[in-house]
């Protein structure tokens, strides 16, 4: 059975910087990708906010050149998704792809979160051609132009809040009669005049065509459709953290993120380390899960080395 020394579960951002600090290191990282190289960036197109990158850069290049960066200083990156561990005792158990057994001496977790969608064939059809769950991501392609929110918490409010900076006008698509945001939040909302919000209503299909979306067919709750002329729609209805594996022996909060120690990267379980989005309910951005994979290469170093010390 192969014995890793830092293994990294997960090849986003935060997995691929872990990656390039952890072979800086000399810690002979060994990283699994899992079933979304490159993470959910890979689903969007131009990436305008990353530090480095003047004219901006498209996911997918800034994941492959991230990748591309582990694999030159010694990283040793992986296909292959984990299905089983179990993280009772160190050297930490691994299984990948539901048959190959794995030894861990120190554990970065960097699965990242999936954007709940609400699961329209069309939706899936137009995603990344107008169809985004990230707004402070790809709202800057929307300047002046008229787009639709989904959602009714503090996160739709946040992004349709954000959006109404520089969009035209936007809708949120509420299918409630009521907000489930906080006070504050509902009268940011309420009291932007070009935020226009659809009470009792459900998104019934994106509309479209070879160059994006183009528009929204909504459903009111007494049974009405109509539709709306939109560039954009962006779903804020929520992120699921792809923890589930490591829940057992990590500590997680009510919504399945990982709780990390203070500002660092480790968890209850010593050697078992937290990076990225699965890890971040708040920020979620490709520079923030970057930084948290340095954060805990740095602290699986630190705690490879203490190791060996006793």
């Amino acid at each position: 059975m192969e014995n890793i020394r830092c293994l990294i579960i997960g090849g986003g951002p935060a997995g691929y910087t872990a990656a390039i600090y952890a072979a800086r290191a000399d810690l002979s990282p060994v990283l699994y990708e899992g079933l979304q190289p490159g993470g959910q960036l890979t689903t969007t197109t131009d990436i305008e906010n990353y530090p480095g990158f003047e004219n901006g850069v498209s996911g997918q290049g800034l994941m492959d050149t991230m990748r591309a960066q582990a694999v030159r200083l010694g990283a040793d990156v992986r296909r292959g998704a984990v299905t089983a561990a179990d993280l009772s005792s160190r050297p930490f158990r691994i299984v990948v792809d539901g048959e190959t057994e794995l030894l861990a001496d120190s554990l970065v977790i960097a699965t990242g979160a999936t954007a709940k969608y609400l699961g329209l064939p069309s939706e899936e059809k137009f995603r990344g051609m107008g169809v985004s769950a990230c707004a402070t991501c790809d709202g800057f392609f929307y300047r002046k132009k008229d787009v639709a929110v989904v959602g009714g918490g503090d996160t739709a409010c946040e992004e349709a809040s954000y959006l109404a900076g520089i969009c035209n006008k936007v809708y949120m698509i509420v299918r409630r009669d009521v907000l489930r945001a906080s006070q504050a939040m509902q009268e940011r909302v309420m009291g932007t005049p070009n935020i226009e919000i659809l009470w009792n209503c459900n998104t019934r299909e994106v509309l479209g065509d070879m160059n994006g979306v183009n528009g929204v067919r909504i459903q009111r709750k007494d049974g009405g459709i109509f539709d709306i002329a939109v560039d954009g729609f962006f779903l804020a209805i929520g992120h699921h953290p792809n923890s589930e594996l490591f829940s057992r022996w990590v500590n997680v909060d009510g919504e399945g993120y990982i709780i990390t120690d203070g500002r660092t990267s480790r968890t209850n379980v010593e050697g078992v380390f937290a990076a990225g989005d699965v890890q971040d309910p708040l920020y979620r951005q490709a520079i923030t899960a970057a930084a948290s994979g340095c954060r805990a290469a740095m602290d699986a170093e630190k705690f490879l080395n203490s190791m060996k010390q006793n």
